[in-house]
């Protein structure tokens, strides 16, 4: 970095300032606090943004969310080449940057890691991010110290895309990096079209049976998604939609409502009641990245049948695998050694979705938890799926296999036109447009399901039916260092302190298709116990039980 560089940095940072005691840490997908205290982290993560645009030479995005939190919160997560997240070799160092007490120290570790990653200053492209924010009140502040921390490296150019999902915002990045065109309408194109090619190749006769109800009703939990949505519903006039709790709507964001709320309560988000009975409901997170369905019971107080991420994974694991069972009917076709189809989980989807899975004959794969891990390994298939029971997931398909499919969709198209191989093979390359790859995306997933739904011929209960959720109850253990406890094979086994794991053992072993096990909490000093069983009190003794054992070990 040459003396301009650095004077500019230093003239930069010292307009964002840590405040007094802050300490951020990177989570899962980002930074995320109180939006009082965020400016310089997000500034910060502007710098961050711009060296990796120039060490990969592509373009990045910086979205600023706080997903599921409170209106009061903001956050800022990172997109990368491919519009996934952050590379996780470069966490550590977006930690020590956020927390760099000084313009002078801020400095000093940049030239560091700039000469250690040999990051080109001076290289043919310049650094290029996408902007985006949510509805959040901080949210244009925000993004404005992303763009000043982007632009003080010289040359780098911030782009701002307007309000946006996150989900939008990775597909942008990911669409701008393979040279496609990558608006909003470019999206929401793409989107459509794809849904349409789908709907076209619905069985004659298909689309009404089983009691399906035409009607779906979203909750958009007041944030981005809901306006989105409605977006998306004037170009799919085929679709009988209703969103509430919208963003035009006078409630608070993720207040009551919301995928997360759902999925954790178990009960109707604001503004869905009894009278809504029947009808199958869904629910979007606040930056519309988490999906889940749900049906209203009849019942005053709206308790719900819920329909989780892990019920979504299995809707299209059926649904996929049916397709190349029809593309593999064909001799020929069997010789392609790569069609993989990979369903990725972590320990804490429902046993009940494993088993069924598993007994469809499908390859089961555990990772620990977070979307990070589940998409890496969802990478190393032909076809990899993956969701957690909160709603978040994605599907993945190989570049190689969605060569070959086109060829096959080619050969097919002249040689076997109207087969159902045929239409197996547009029905695959229809759904790796209409699903979001880089990402989790609510929008795109609300319409695979609704399209899976009328292709299946199937209500949300036939869908429900699929198997039926064991028992769970989920503990936390207050304990002096989390550190303490180590774990292995996707954090299902403690490794450390010694015995712990023999304890567990035994206890599950007192019960019923017992099933439990505990991990140290990524961000507090807690122990998370999970537990299932057959029956919910069997689940809820043998947690409590674990959770002594745990604190037992652990003092």
């Amino acid at each position: 970095m040459n003396e301009l560089q650095k004077s500019l940095i230093l003239e930069s940072s010292s307009r964002f300032l840590i405040p007094q005691g802050v300490k951020v840490s990177y989570g899962t997908a980002g930074f995320r606090e109180d939006a009082s205290i965020l400016s310089s982290t997000v500034y910060r993560v502007g710098i961050l943004a711009a060296l990796r645009s120039l060490k990969t030479q592509s373009v990045i995005g910086v979205m600023i969310t706080a997903s599921h939190n409170k209106v009061s919160d903001n956050g800022v997560k990172i997109a990368d080449p491919s519009g996934g997240m952050l590379s996780q070799d470069w966490e550590p160092f977006a930690d020590e940057l956020a927390n760099a007490p000084s313009p002078q120290q801020l400095l000093q570790l940049i030239t560091e890691f700039v000469e250690k990653e040999r990051i080109p200053f001076d290289g043919v492209r310049p650094a290029e991010i996408l902007l985006g924010r949510d509805t959040r009140p901080s949210g244009e502040a925000l993004l404005e110290a992303a763009r000043q921390g982007v632009t003080s490296i010289v040359g780098a150019v911030a782009s701002d895309m307007g309000i946006l999902t996150t989900p939008q915002l990775h597909w942008m990045v990911r669409a701008r990096n393979k040279g496609i065109k990558a608006s909003e309408q470019d999206y929401f194109e793409q989107l459509s079209n794809s849904f349409r090619c789908l709907m076209d190749l619905i069985p004659t006769g298909q689309s009404k049976c089983d009691g399906m109800n035409d009607k779906l009703v979203v909750d958009g939990a007041n944030g981005v998604g809901g306006a989105k949505l409605q977006i998306l519903h004037k170009l799919l006039s085929v679709l009988d939609i209703e969103v509430r709790n919208s963003s035009q709507d006078e409630g608070v964001l993720n207040d009551g409502v919301g995928a997360d709320y759902v999925q954790k309560e178990k009960v109707a988000p604001r503004g869905f009641g009894s009278k809504d009975a029947g009808i199958r409901c869904a629910s979007l997170d606040g930056d519309a990245d988490r999906l889940v369905y749900f049906s209203v019971l009849p019942e005053s107080n709206a308790p719900i049948d819920l329909v989780d991420g892990d019920k979504i994974l299995s809707l299209f694991a059926v649904f996929i695998r049916e397709q190349l069972s029809f593309l593999n009917e064909k001799e020929d076709i069997k010789n392609f050694d790569k069609s993989r189809l990979g369903i990725i989980q972590t320990a804490y989807a429902n046993g009940a979705s494993t088993n069924y899975l598993k007994h469809l004959g499908l390859e089961v794969n555990l990772t620990p938890t977070g979307v990070k891990y589940l998409h890496e390994k969802a990478a190393d298939f032909d076809i990899g799926i993956y969701f957690e029971a909160n709603g978040h997931g994605t599907i993945l398909f190989s570049e190689t296999f969605i060569e070959w499919l086109e060829v096959r969709s080619n050969k097919l198209s002249s040689g076997s036109k109207g087969s159902e191989a045929e239409k197996a093979a547009l029905r695959l390359l229809a759904v790796s447009k209409l699903i979001n790859q880089a990402v989790g995306d609510a929008l795109s997933g609300v319409l695979l399901v609704e399209v899976i739904l009328k292709h299946m011929g199937w209500s949300i209960h036939r869908w429900n039916e699929l198997y039926h959720d064991l028992p769970s109850r989920q503990l936390k253990v207050k304990v002096a260092d989390r550190t303490s406890v180590v774990t292995a094979n996707a954090e299902t086994v403690v490794v450390r302190p010694p015995g712990l794991q023999e304890a567990i053992n035994a206890e599950t072993a007192k019960y019923t298709q017992g099933r439990c096990f505990v991990r140290p909490s990524g961000t507090e000093d807690v122990v998370r116990v999970y537990a299932e069983a057959s029956t919910q009190e069997a689940a809820d003794t043998l947690a409590n039980c674990v959770a002594k054992l745990v604190d037992q070990f652990l003092g």
